[in-house]
């Protein structure tokens, strides 16, 4: 044994008592590994050279199949598989020997520096790193192809199953908001309170932490009189609510309900509708911007779309005016801004749907004229959260999805889609790769329907029957990944998944429903004792019909009448008749009932009176009139006035 070793060996045994004496213990364990930096980035270089020639020799054996018109992809895969596998395999087998020879020089020297050599030299040089495959028969690769079919398709049933189980459907609740359609929802941007409005003027608050299984509103209001609500949507930070009737001017409210601003109504007598300072007709439909938490958007019956500033209630923003074809006013029926808020979108009775850039109200960015059939309300426009696609709802049972990049038609087209309502949803899942509407059935005449398609191949790939009812609104919640629903019977449901939901409706189902307070009653017991003392004892009740005869002795519990006043009245009321000159006065026109309807009669009922009595007139001239003389007529002058004319022209 070597001496020094020896040495070293009783050192360190020293050194450990002494450690062990002091510390306690008495050493720090095996020594440290030790590594090979300049090893370790040569390894490094070399790998990454690899990698490159792989890629490249990959890319051009690609192109030469592509020219020989052999662009089989099962065959390419499998090549690629394998040469991938030989290279990793050769890769792994230099890092061993590089790891077992790291201190070595040789192989950094032979390794060349720049870029890497084509593939040619490089197999020629080395056949254990690239593996040269022969090319399959044509059945094999016709099989490997099928077998390659399958597999996508198998993939594709595994993506559909997938995306099936990100619906959240599992569980449902059912919020009675009244008997009415329930036209709006909206949901604040935290998921804590959900708010309903509906055909009969209700605007229902519903706060999932404070609900329990009774499932109960804890406030209604009628922030709009007798005026059907429209829409209802929470502004990105969530303080207040937009909520769109059927007046012509909207509100702002606070999460409690509270009036926080309303719209200024315009002036109808004014042609230009850019003049007046708010709408003029019945809205239609509105939305906050997505960044500026302090402008919203309207739109109404009057031909205009504007947009309002929480500030300043007195006028509007901006006015964007849509136009037909012919230039003549056309009604906007729904509106919207893009996800990045510099879009606004806006679809129309003609249908058409315009949208304008935010700053620039004249003329239109894209403009598709033919977007649905003309007459037909469209009820919904929604952009995708990548803000390059838009989904429009329209009156005509159709759901058309648009790339805004290329407006002219539409990227996909789905028919069948019953809608008897202006204000039919449609949205986008959270992930963007499902698209959701609502589908209208008649009264007793089937269920509606919550359909999902999938945004690439715009199949429908599920649907939820909901209830026997139209489904008229729809909402998915990003943040609690639930489904809000509302239909035409008063409903609104809510749909989740106890595993893949958060918060929400979850908070509320877990609470047991709260016992009624019973209103307590103090009754007072009697206690029967014949032999009690008299002053113990209670009053005997007396008779009702001595009671009753009492009563109706006191003028006042009886009601008595008051008699008539006689006299000149007392107590501020007046007597039928009395002593002042005013009450005879009455008396006597009262009793008056000679009939003025004939003058002449009036006046000649006097004449025999005046005649021989005169008191008026003929006694002022009794001394000045001269008394009427008059001659006497002979008989003979009687009878030949009574003869005929025509004797007293012949005579």
């Amino acid at each position: 044994m070597d001496p020094n070793n020896v040495n070293e060996a009783s050192d360190k045994m020293s050194d450990d008592g002494e450690m062990a004496s002091v510390m306690g213990f008495s050493g720090f364990g095996k020594k440290a590994r030790t590594f090979d930096l300049d090893a370790i980035f040569e390894q490094t270089r070399r790998t990454a050279i690899e990698r490159s020639q792989r890629a490249l020799e990959r890319k051009q054996n690609d192109d030469q199949m592509a020219e020989e018109g052999e662009s089989s992809k099962s065959v390419k895969s499998s090549v690629h598989t394998q040469r991938d596998k030989a290279a990793t395999a050769t890769s792994r087998k230099q890092e061993s020997e590089s790891s077992s020879d790291s201190g070595s020089d040789s192989d950094s020297e032979s390794e060349l520096i720049g870029p890497p050599l084509p593939p040619q030299y490089t197999a020629q040089d080395d056949d254990d790193e690239h593996v040269r495959l022969p090319r399959l028969p044509g059945n094999a690769a016709h099989s490997d192809e099928d077998d390659d079919e399958g597999e996508t398709q198998d993939d594709d049933d595994d993506d559909d199953d997938d995306r099936l189980k990100k619906i959240p459907d599992t569980h449902e609740i059912t919020l009675q908001h009244g008997t009415k359609t329930v036209s709006a929802l909206a949901l604040d941007p935290s998921g804590a309170r959900l708010v309903t409005g509906g055909y009969d003027y209700d605007v229902r608050f519903w706060d999932f932490a404070g609900m329990d299984q009774a499932l109960q509103a804890f406030r209604s209001l009628q922030p709009c009189e007798c005026h059907q609500i429209k829409s209802l949507q929470y502004s990105n930070t969530g303080d207040v609510i937009l909520v769109v009737s059927g007046n012509a001017q909207a509100k702002v409210l606070d999460r409690d309900g509270f009036n926080v601003m309303e719209c200024v109504k315009g002036d109808q007598y004014i042609v230009d509708m850019a003049k007046t300072k708010g709408h003029t007709a019945m809205l239609n439909s509105g939305c906050w911007h997505p960044k500026i938490k302090e402008e919203f958007m309207t739109c109404s019956n009057d031909g205009t779309v504007r947009t309002w500033d929480l500030s300043s209630e007195k006028k509007h923003k901006s006015v964007f005016k849509p136009r037909s074809f012919q230039g003549k006013k056309v009604i906007p029926t729904c509106c919207t801004y893009s996800r990045d808020g510099k879009l606004i979108a806006a679809g129309c009775q003609d249908g058409t749907i315009q949208i304008w850039d935010r700053n620039l109200s004249v003329h239109t960015k894209f403009h598709c004229r033919q977007a649905h059939i003309p007459g037909s309300d469209t009820s919904c426009l929604s952009f995708s959260y990548d803000g390059m696609t838009l989904a429009s709802r329209g009156g005509d049972d159709t759901l058309k999805m648009w790339d805004i990049r290329n407006f002219r038609n539409p990227v996909n087209v789905a028919t069948g889609l019953t809608n008897y309502f202006t204000m039919t949803d449609c949205c986008f899942s959270p992930d963007d790769k499902l698209l959701v509407t609502g589908t209208s059935v008649k009264k007793d005449e089937g269920n509606g329907k919550l359909a999902f398609f999938e945004r690439a191949s715009f199949q429908k790939v599920y649907e939820i029957e909901v209830t026997n009812a139209s489904v008229v609104r729809c909402l998915w919640h990003p943040k609690l990944n639930q489904i809000m629903v509302g239909t035409g019977n008063g409903l609104s449901k809510v749909y989740y998944d106890p595993v893949k939901s958060h918060r929400g409706a979850k908070l509320c189902v877990v609470k047991s429903q709260r016992k009624e307070r019973q209103a307590e009653t103090l009754t007072q017991d009697y206690i029967i004792t014949p032999h009690a003392l008299p002053m113990f004892r209670e009053a005997r009740q007396r008779s009702t019909r001595k009671q009753l005869e009492k009563d109706r002795l006191d003028p006042k519990k009886s009601h008595k009448p008051e008699p008539p006043v006689s006299g000149p009245g007392r107590g501020g009321r007046v007597a039928a008749h009395g002593g002042t000159l005013s009450s005879f006065i009455v008396k006597n026109i009262a009793l008056d009932k000679t009939d003025d309807s004939n003058p002449r009669q009036a006046i000649l009922r006097h004449a025999k009176e005046a005649s021989e009595n005169p008191y008026w007139v003929a006694p002022a001239y009794t001394q000045t009139q001269p008394e009427p003389v008059f001659a006497e007529e002979s008989e003979e002058d009687e009878e030949a006035d009574k003869e005929p004319e025509w004797k007293k022209r012949k005579i």
